[in-house]
Order: structure tokens, then C-alpha cells, then sequence
């Protein structure tokens, strides 16, 4: 009896997109959530990385001009190789796979090897890029066509095999890619070949992305434009009336924290929420999460003291969900909340209980302790249990204890530090914290200068801050994630 011939792994040829992480497909996604290998480029961004699966094995295969880790024949066959070791195999390729992304070639090679594969598209970066410029390839006023052109030929080549002719007068829109180093020329082509020397020209760098650059001018002087900015590889080139449009339609890069990279130092559960809000505003959201909770575990009379209660008060959207989890330990359910009214420090926190299904019966107008103790209806005689962070102030259970109430102070949490190694602080143009023990954890990261914007959601955290050497730069008047981005962007609109 002898064994099977064994069986390869897929090879899914997925586009990236052209660099925002947002523009990746759900079958993008999806196939490189399910990959054992990721194999993956340059342009491809660094925070798609993260949606693979923590075990996946990550091979780099990036491509720069003159600068290759690896030939395209050694691509090929890194490709074949772990596919025919079974493996489910994600090569995520910048853009669009089979838009002057050798996808065709890759494939060909899978095929002879007897490999399987699947073509994922790719937002391609020659319509998505000049859409972030605020230039759309084609518009009902000036531009019924384009066309798509590489601005870097094989150079095994013997001579060009674009038709410069037919290029010149044949679209509209003349979208070049990877023609950096060949702008000079292209635009000299064009004019020769007859396309007016006035036409409008826009130079794309790194478009979709924090570090988009635009540069505008016309066929006659596009190139001495780009080499003025000094723009860096990689650069789209967009050639037609519809650069024009750019003044009145630019959006991405017009945005108010457009080309800032923000640290975000939350846990990295909730670092989702800040990231999304300084996005849509225009930031680089950089998540380093410097704390992380830890679940405490259920006290025997957990049941009890919730029965007691007439109010029980959250401090933090961690509250309920760890409460929550150690009721369950101890068999009971969300009934075991008892009949008592609930209050959060916080509209970030109320909403998390309201999701929850709770009704929130107080909130203060300040989100601070302090605030909370002060205008909380009277607490004489009332039993308080206040479930959270086993670090956390004593402030606001002795208020409420001065007031008359009995307070039952129940850690069911603890927030201990991440470890890792920070990026580089001078590419960081502000760092957020929105709690203390954020600060003290990056502080022990990161006990230097820091010469960074610093910004703290609040008054509590801003001490902290101070305490351990820090300039606090950033405050908000309300205590919110969306007011601490709001806040952010007139500062920067001052300055």
C-alpha cells in the first residue's frame, strides 16, 4: 500500500490596496484572517499585518528600485514551495494583484507547479489615488476616458514598447505608475507627440496615506515641480484636465490633523474607538497599547454584596463585562445585578452599560470623581457598590462615605503594564493617554524627554502626566474621546 500524493495548499494573489488599510476588500480580509503564510510587499500596508492570525508565518518580499530582498523567479517559488506543503498561503501584493502587479506571472508559475490559486482585486491605486487627491479620472466636464500606463518598463527590454503616439491622444486621463524616475521623459513623449504642453499634471506620493503628498503643474514643468518637493518613490503621475479639479474637490489631505501620527497608548480592546475618531479627522492612528486588564478573581460572597445593593456605580466601560464574567463564575446571571440603579462617571461608560441593556439612572456634568460624589442624589443611608479597577483613587468612595452613604468598594479587575518596544518618539507628533495608569506605564517605557504633543482626556489624567514629567499640551473642557479629538484640532489650527 503507498501513500497519496499529497495535496497543496491555495495561493490566494490578494490586492492591498493602494495603502489605506480601510480600502481592503472583505475577501481581502478574509482570506488573510484565514492564511498560515502571509507572504506580502512593500507597498502593502503594515497594518494589515495585524488581521492575520497570530500564528501565521510572515515572509517579506518587498521591492524598491534597485533594492530587491528577493528576484521575482524567488517570489515564485517561495510561493509553490509552501503551498506544497500544505499550507494555506495569503501573497498580499500592493494595489490591484494583476495591475502591473506581476499577478499573472505568479499565477502561471502556481499553475505549472500544480498549485491552486484564487485572484483576490485590489482597490487599484491608479483610480484610488487621485480620488484622495481630489482628482477623479474621469468627469462629465472634461475627461470621458482614461487609460492606465506603467512609468517603468522591463528594463531587459531591447527598446520601449509604448506607443507614445497613441498614448498621447489616446484617453482623457493619462494615469502613470511607478514613473518617478521616468517623469522627465514621460512628459517630453507627450509633448513631442503632440499633447499641449499646458495640460494639467498632478504628482501623487504615497497616496491614501498620512504621507500623501500632492504636486501640481502642467506637461512643461511637472518634473522640475516634483524635483523641487523632492517627492519619494511611490508616485502616481495624472495627466489630463481633471488635475484642474483638484481645487475644488480635495478632501483627504485638507482634513485637520491630516499628517499627524498619533500614539495611541490605550488597552489595545478599546484602542479601536480613538484610532477611528483621529482617522476621520485626518491623523495616523499609531496603536502601542501600554496597559492591558486583567480579570481578579470572583469573591464567594460576590452574589451577595450585589444584592445588598442600592446603586451600583461604574467608573469604567470595563466594569460591567468583568463583573459580569465573575457572576457567571459563581453561576448566576445579569438578574444577580439586583434591583438597584445604576450611575457611570462618564458618557463613554454609560453607553457601554446602555449597549449592555442597562438603564443608566445618573450621570454627572464632569467626569471626574470628584464631580461624581458632589452632585450624586443624596447617598445618606444608601448601600453603594462600586464595581472596578483594584488600582483606582480612593477619592470617590470616601466622598460618598462623608456623605452618609455605605460604600462597598469591589475590585474585580487590575491593570497591569504591556511590554514592548515603543516606535521612535521623533516620528510621533502627539501622544494620547486617557487614563493615568496609561502614563505611568508608557513612562516606564519611555522615561526621557519627550518632546512630543502630549494630550490627556482629563484633569486626572493630566496630573499624572505633570507628576512623572511631562508637558501636558492637550486638554478637552468635556472628558470624551470625541472632545480630546476635537481639542486636538484647534490646537493645531492655532498653531
Amino acid at each position: 500500500m503507498t501513500d497519496s500524493a499529497p495535496t497543496p495548499g491555495t495561493v490566494y494573489l490578494v490586492g492591498a490596496g493602494p495603502g489605506d488599510p480601510g480600502l481592503l476588500t472583505r475577501a481581502g480580509a478574509d482570506a488573510l484572517a484565514r492564511a498560515e503564510v502571509v507572504i506580502y510587499d512593500r507597498l502593502a500596508s503594515p497594518a494589515l499585518l495585524a488581521l492575520a492570525a497570530p500564528d501565521a508565518e510572515m515572509i517579506y518580499v518587498g521591492k524598491a528600485s534597485s533594492r530587491h530582498t528577493r528576484t521575482q523567479e524567488e517570489i515564485n517559488e517561495l510561493l509553490a514551495e509552501h503551498a506544497w506543503r500544505g499550507k494555506r498561503v495569503c501573497r498580499l501584493k500592493g494595489g490591484d494583484p494583476l495591475v502591473f502587479g506581476r499577478g499573472g506571472e505568479e499565477a502561471a508559475h502556481l499553475r505549472a507547479r500544480g498549485v491552486p490559486f484564487v485572484f483576490v482585486p485590489g482597490v487599484t491605486s491608479s483610480i484610488a489615488v487621485p480620488a484622495y487627491a481630489g482628482i477623479p479620472v474621469t468627469d462629465r466636464s472634461c475627461a470621458s476616458s482614461f487609460a492606465v500606463i506603467t512609468g517603468h518598463e522591463d528594463p531587459t527590454k531591447p527598446e520601449s514598447a509604448l506607443d507614445w503616439a497613441g498614448i498621447a491622444h489616446g484617453a482623457d486621463t493619462l494615469v502613470f505608475l511607478m514613473g518617478l524616475a521616468n517623469l522627465p521623459e514621460i512628459a517630453a513623449q507627450l509633448v513631442a507627440h503632440g499633447r499641449p504642453a499646458t495640460t494639467p499634471a498632478a504628482a501623487i506620493q504615497s497616496g491614501t496615506t498620512s504621507r500623501q503628498r500632492v504636486v501640481t503643474g502642467t506637461l512643461a514643468d511637472i518634473a522640475g515641480a516634483v524635483a523641487t518637493a523632492r517627492l519619494e518613490s511611490p508616485v502616481i503621475t495624472v495627466v489630463g484636465e481633471v488635475v484642474g479639479l483638484r481645487d475644488t474637490l480635495a478632501w483627504f489631505d485638507t482634513r485637520p490633523l491630516f499628517g499627524k501620527r498619533v500614539l495611541v497608548t490605550r488597552t489595545r480592546e478599546q484602542a479601536s474607538d480613538l484610532s477611528r475618531l483621529l482617522a476621520e479627522a485626518g491623523a495616523e492612528p499609531v496603536e502601542f497599547p501600554v496597559i492591558r486588564i486583567e480579570p481578579l478573581p470572583a469573591v464567594p460572597n460576590l452574589l451577595d454584596r450585589l444584592a445588598k445593593a442600592d446603586w451600583l456605580v461604574f467608573t469604567s466601560a470595563n466594569g460591567l463585562p468583568h463583573l459580569l464574567a465573575q457572576v457567571r463564575a459563581l453561576g448566576g446571571d445579569i438578574r444577580a445585578l439586583g434591583r438597584g440603579k445604576v450611575a457611570a462617571i462618564g458618557s463613554g461608560t454609560a453607553e457601554s452599560l446602555r449597549a449592555c441593556g442597562l438603564h443608566v439612572d445618573f450621570i454627572p456634568d464632569r467626569f471626574v470623581a470628584e464631580a461624581f460624589a458632589a452632585q450624586f442624589p443624596d447617598p445618606a443611608g444608601l448601600h453603594i457598590v462600586i464595581p472596578r479597577a483594584q488600582e483606582a483613587r480612593e477619592v470617590l468612595p470616601a466622598l460618598l462615605t462623608a456623605r452618609g452613604a455605605t460604600v462597598d468598594d469591589l475590585p474585580i479587575y487590575r491593570t497591569v503594564p504591556e511590554d514592548g518596544t515603543p516606535p521612535p518618539l521623533a516620528d510621533i507628533d502627539v501622544i494620547t493617554f486617557a487614563s493615568s495608569s496609561t502614563v505611568r506605564s508608557f513612562r516606564k517605557l519611555n522615561p526621557g524627554t519627550v518632546s512630543s504633543t502630549v494630550a490627556c482626556i482629563g484633569p486626572v489624567t493630566a496630573d499624572t502626566a505633570r507628576e512623572l514629567g511631562l508637558r501636558v499640551d492637550v486638554q478637552p473642557d468635556d472628558y470624551t474621546l470625541p472632545a480630546l479629538v476635537q481639542a486636538l484640532v484647534g490646537y493645531f489650527a492655532k498653531s
